[in-house]
């Protein structure tokens, strides 16, 4: 049995740990993996679970809000990792919306859980984050930019799902001579 309270805590470590080292401006984007099967000690895709989305769900939601950062909760392969949004979001980088509504057959249970519970959710197939927590191994790299450098935490699972984390940076290009900021 996944101690949830113990789940909700490490996750807000997590995430402050996160927004602190990848200083995320107002209007930036976080994306979000997370398989409630692994943290249940499942096999991904295999153990969907509501009643954790739920519990998790307002950790992410309440932390990004208070910074003023757009979630974008990452679904799984069966919606090709299609992610849920703030319609908002959607609007501001001018992103083309698809049509499906993930849920924990489908999307899985954290997006599911992100449709339900966001004021205006849509749906995008793609975006590229300035920042994302992967909770479980769900792979959130494709919806980062480049250059994706790792946060590390002293929180390294939530329940029994590995945890990796990343920032961005831009690409720094020029040769031996160039100069870069610090």
């Amino acid at each position: 049995m996944t101690d949830l309270e113990q789940a909700r805590q490490n996750l807000d470590r997590a995430l402050t740990d996160l927004l602190e080292v990848a200083k995320l401006k107002p209007g930036e984007i976080l994306v979000i993996g997370c398989s409630t099967s692994e943290i249940q000690g499942k096999k991904i895709g295999k153990a969907s679970s509501s009643e954790i989305a739920r519990a998790l769900y307002p950790v992410i939601s309440e932390k990004l809000q208070q910074q003023k950062i757009y979630p974008a909760f990452q679904g799984c392969e069966h919606i090709n990792r299609a992610l849920t949004i703030p319609e908002e979001c959607r609007q501001r980088y001018n992103l083309s919306p698809v049509t499906v509504i993930p849920h924990p057959g489908a999307g899985g249970a954290m997006a599911g859980t992100a449709y339900k519970n966001m004021k205006n959710p849509s749906v995008v197939e793609s975006i590229k984050a300035q920042a994302g927590i992967d909770i479980g191994d769900t792979f959130i790299g494709m919806h980062l930019q480049p250059v994706a450098v790792p946060v590390r935490s002293e929180i390294k699972k939530i329940g029994d799902a590995h945890l990796t984390m990343a920032r961005t940076r831009p690409k720094l290009i020029g040769g031996r001579r160039a100069r870069y900021p610090n």
